[in-house]
């Protein structure tokens, strides 16, 4: 049992780190935000969609299955 989640552990793993890689990045930390104190950052912040709304389900859904699995593991080398 514990081989098995190990390797379900693994994949999880290396996929969750894909999607954290695949995912855009959100800020532009650039001299004139600084300068301005980040005003223009008001109307910039939009709801993710299309590809940015998948990436972000995927990437919770993985990384909860990351934890469980690593609770499992753990209380399965407890005992």
């Amino acid at each position: 049992m514990h081989n098995i989640l190990m390797t379900i552990f693994l994949i999880v793993c290396v996929i969750l780190i894909a999607c954290v890689m695949m995912q855009p990045a959100k800020n532009d930390n650039d001299a004139m935000s600084a300068l301005t104190g980040g005003a223009g950052d008001l109307f910039s912040r939009k709801k993710a969609r299309g590809f940015e709304a998948v990436m972000q389900i995927v990437t919770t859904i993985l990384g909860a299955v990351f934890f469980i699995l690593a609770l499992a593991l753990v209380y399965i080398s407890a005992h």
